[in-house]
């Protein structure tokens, strides 16, 4: 038997439970997880460091994604954007990831080169656009990142859309627009130039309204399943939303009788195996077994994006370690304490709960290592 000692007492693990791998990626959605990034742990990773990669483990773990037919969302807020991964070793990310893949893959395009604190227009454009020729050039899909540094600068929504517009001109494809809430960036307040979501959403309908072809979709990432309902049913034909609700994404991918999300997701990195097989089951129009393989998945996601959400990526890496992804439990920026005991020890419940320890006896063997370290 696999026992976690954890401090409210033993846990006897379930199980191994094997997922089927499917033939192809979901044929009725589009699904990228937003993968995390795998710290050198020999080398510094401390606050305000540069960001050292295990590239070798960093990867493989876009490999596992690849062979369960899902795509790789790269150098999102996932790979800790903005908080321990620089721009450095972004760009080298995204240059590596796109050489190596082996399904789709878009890359996040920000403006995080800049130095911190105020930036002019001008400035934050020619960021954008240095970003965007760098993510083109690899290979990869374009995703515009909201950036900080526009969040700060812009006066209204006449602001943003001087920003994007040039930008969805440059492109040579289709780019996926970003919303994130401040509840994953508080800096972020007011983005799309208003802090009344229903003001926002006009700006962004303007903006795709305009360039609809050059606009593949939008990921909202506001945990409001009723806002993307109602932006889903207004976009243009042709016009993607990819759900970024790591709180209710199985009934918003399922969809409605006028429509669904495709999904750009933090916590599919988490729970791949299951996602595929969710999804390969909703191909065949089978939802009772899709919402079945889905619905533990949820308490998981919730609890790894509780709040504080922006300490999400550390629970997505406790798993990937737990899971044998990795062979440690360090992050870059330091980020591994982002977390409690407490917050680790139900977080290894519910996975275990959602059938995503493949090996029992491993996950325990490093769970009880780090019980012991972390709670005497």
């Amino acid at each position: 038997m696999a026992v976690v000692n954890l401090p409210s007492g033993p846990l006897t693990l379930s199980g191994r439970t094997t997922w089927e791998k499917p033939a192809s990626q979901p044929r009725t959605r589009i699904a990228y997880a937003a993968a995390h990034v795998v710290a050198d742990p020999k080398a510094q990773n401390a606050p305000g460091a540069p960001a050292v990669l295990d590239w070798e483990a960093t990867l493989a773990f876009r490999r596992h994604l690849w062979s369960h037919g899902l795509g790789v969302a790269e150098a999102m807020d996932t790979a800790q954007r903005g908080m321990g991964l620089d721009y450095a070793a972004t760009r080298e990310l995204i240059r590596r990831s796109a050489t190596a893949a082996e399904g789709r893959i878009v890359a996040g395009v920000a403006t995080d080169q800049l130095p911190p604190g105020p930036a002019t227009l001008a400035q934050v454009s020619s960021a954008y656009r240095d970003q965007l020729e760098d993510v083109l050039s690899a290979g990869a899909g374009p995703v515009l990142m909201c950036s900080r540094h526009l969040a700060a600068t812009a006066r209204d929504a006449d602001d943003y859309l001087a920003i994007y517009r040039p930008l969805l001109d440059l492109s040579d494809e289709p780019v996926v627009l970003h919303w994130l809430g401040t509840a994953f960036d508080p800096a972020l307040e007011g983005y799309w130039g208003s802090s009344d979501v229903d003001k926002a959403t006009e700006t962004v309908l303007e903006l795709i309204n305009a360039n609809p072809a050059k606009v593949d979709g939008i990921k909202i990432s506001l945990l409001d399943a009723d806002h993307e309902i109602r932006l889903r049913r207004r976009l243009p034909a042709g016009v993607r939303l990819y759900t970024g609700d790591d709180f209710n994404y199985p009934q918003l991918i399922r969809g409605d009788e006028q429509g669904y999300s495709d999904a750009l997701l933090g916590i599919f990195a988490a729970i791949a195996p299951a996602a595929a097989a969710a999804f390969a089951a909703l191909d065949e129009g089978d939802l009772e077994s899709y919402d079945r393989i889905l619905a533990p998945t949820v308490p998981l996601s919730r609890h790894i994006f509780e709040k504080p959400t922006f300490y999400y990526k550390t629970g997505i890496v406790f798993l990937a370690w737990l899971a044998g992804h990795q062979s440690h439990f360090t992050m870059v920026g330091g980020l591994q304490s982002g977390r409690s005991v407490p917050h680790f020890a139900t977080l290894i419940e519910l996975a275990d709960a959602a059938g995503l320890l493949p090996d029992p006896d491993l996950a325990a063997h490093r769970a009880n290592r780090f019980f012991e370290v972390m709670a005497g």
